[in-house]
């Protein structure tokens, strides 16, 4: 973690460089220690050094207290991901726990020179680390503006003499200033080709600035987003080589603490590409392909040509083949072969964190599976997406809807399941129940299935189609500007938004301040009394 040195020794540092308090050129010490203090990172591989003990130090705090898991938006832009950290830090005071996910499907969907594309690893590699780049340049830049503000503030009260107490706070507050800068869970895909193509990739996203890189089992030539038909899934062998892929790329760039995230899609994907071959029963290999479907050889089923036999616990069997040539495995299997999977990703890959896609949220299909792993595992940990994906009003009102009818409170008649997504029902018993519950969600299932982290894949996707639909449903409706005013800038003030005043949260005092520094009065400024953001003086 990033230990900056304080205001006053960086001061001591620079004045034993200048002793007369300004260079040569007239630049100013204080001028000097201030972009210092505002330059929290010199690289972005340094970010990634520091976020991942980060991640480490909350990890274990989870492991004392379930209670304390952490939590991410995904974000396909830096601005995105900073205005969410400036909301966190404005409400709790405080970014800890707050974490940014990458998601590869926004990538896919936002961020590629394809246009926009479903989640099928058709987007260009050099996107998602560009992403992460571009993530943390915007996160240092608030930190930027930020400490700015406290050092405009600090000049301001040594003009004006006030008490060295006043100046001695200001100060304080500089040097126990919290970065914007947190860590990055950063999607790789299934790795974009093989093992070496996964090591490759995985250094340009660390010197990006990922502490954290979330890798899937899924063949990378047939990857389908997690709540897609249509998956296929690698041998554990394979899917291990790339875990270590990630993991030789962490150790040559020196982040000793980068954290792997094995997702297995194993649940939801019924088909393999590729059959392993065991030298032993029980190894990886054969607790693979132990799950297939197959048909015995017989005489009235003989092997016929083109068809693949095995020898699969002392039978010799055929493996269901589809026209495409991939296996099927037997139907029901899910469960299983994602708790082998998160074993052998555990115990055998160095993996840190588990994720298990799921097809819906359900703390107690969850927490099934996660006992077993942890019959193996205990202190085995989970990232879990809490995706946009799901109907999560449908589902829990028939969650609700189930739990009561087994109690015996209601009968099948009540609450009609194909009417469950009625607004009639919002403000029922049900439909109060399900909210509640979609609050307790989170901690539920960081309390009862390991969950460390929660994340939603796709928020800001939905949020700025929404956005834009009801704001322009006003716009070039009737409402004209009462839309614009209405839905966005009077709450952006009562909100207390920073973006409100937009030309300071893009850096124009920054850049004021700049221009003092190397011109002194001859500075042309922006910040005079003509400019209108002097409007929002008062607010937020």
């Amino acid at each position: 973690m990033s230990t900056r040195p304080t205001y006053a020794q960086l001061r001591e540092e620079v004045l034993r460089r200048y002793p007369d308090g300004q260079t040569p050129a007239g630049i100013s010490v204080d001028d000097i220690v201030q972009l210092k203090i505002q330059n929290t990172y010199s690289t972005h591989l340094d970010i990634a050094r520091s976020m991942a003990g980060v991640m480490r130090a909350d990890m274990a705090a989870y492991d004392q207290d379930h209670s304390k898991f952490t939590q991410s938006l995904g974000c396909w832009s830096g601005f995105h991901a900073q205005q969410m950290i400036k909301s966190v830090k404005r409400m709790r005071g405080t970014a800890k726990g707050t974490y940014v996910y990458l998601s590869g499907w926004m990538v896919a969907g936002l961020r590629n020179r394809f246009g926009h594309q479903p989640d099928q690893s058709m987007h260009e590699k050099t996107a998602v680390a560009d992403l992460i780049e571009e993530i943390y340049v915007s996160l240092r830049q608030a930190d930027e503006v930020a400490l700015n503000d406290l050092f405009r503030e600090l000049k301001a009260a040594r003009q004006k003499g006030q008490p060295q107490d006043v100046i001695e706070t200001i100060i304080q507050r500089i040097d126990t200033f919290e970065s914007h800068v947190v860590p990055i869970i950063a999607d790789i895909d299934a790795g974009f080709g093989n093992e070496h193509a996964t090591y490759l990739l995985a250094k340009e996203m660390i010197k990006a600035g990922a502490c954290c890189l979330q890798i899937e089992n899924q063949v990378s030539d047939a990857k389908q987003c997690g709540h897609q038909d249509g998956k296929v899934t690698v041998p554990r062998e394979d899917f291990i080589e790339k875990l270590k892929a990630c993991r030789l790329a962490f150790e040559e760039l020196g982040v000793d603490d980068g954290v792997i995230v094995a997702r297995t899609d194993s649940l939801g994907a019924g088909l393999t590409q590729k059959l392993p071959v065991p030298k032993a029963a029980g190894d990886l290999a054969h607790d693979y392909i132990k799950w297939l479907e197959t048909e015995e050889i017989t005489p009235a089923n003989p092997l016929q040509d083109g068809d693949t036999a095995i020898q699969l616990d002392g039978k010799l069997v055929k493996p269901v083949r589809l026209a495409n040539g991939l296996y099927k495995f037997r139907e029901g299997t899910g469960a299983d072969r994602v708790v082998e999977d998160c074993i052998a990703n555990l115990t055998l890959g160095g993996a840190d964190l588990l994720w298990i896609e799921t097809d819906t949220p359900n703390v107690d299909i969850i927490a099934g599976m996660v006992n077993r792993i942890k019959e193996v595992v205990p202190d085995a940990k989970l990232t879990y997406n809490n995706s946009p994906s799901f109907n999560w009003t449908l589902n829990l009102r028939k969650q609700v809807r189930a739990d009561w009818i087994a109690a015996g409170r209601i009968n099948g008649e009540d609450y009609p399941e194909a009417e469950l997504m009625s607004a009639r029902f919002d403000e029922t018993e049900l439909g109060q129940e399900t909210d509640a519950r979609l609050k307790r969600f989170q901690y539920d299932i960081s309390d009862r299935a390991g969950v460390f982290h929660n994340l939603i894949t796709l928020p800001t996707f939905h949020m700025t189609a929404f956005a834009m639909d009801e704001l322009s449903k006003g716009y070039f409706g009737e409402d004209k500007m009462a839309a614009y005013v209405q839905t966005i800038q009077r709450r952006e003030i009562r909100g207390g938004v920073s973006a409100v005043k937009h030309q300071h949260e893009v850096g124009s005092d920054l850049g004021d301040t700049f221009k003092e520094m190397v011109a002194g009065e001859r500075a042309l400024k922006a910040s005079g009394a003509h400019n209108t953001m002097n409007q929002f003086e008062n607010v937020a």
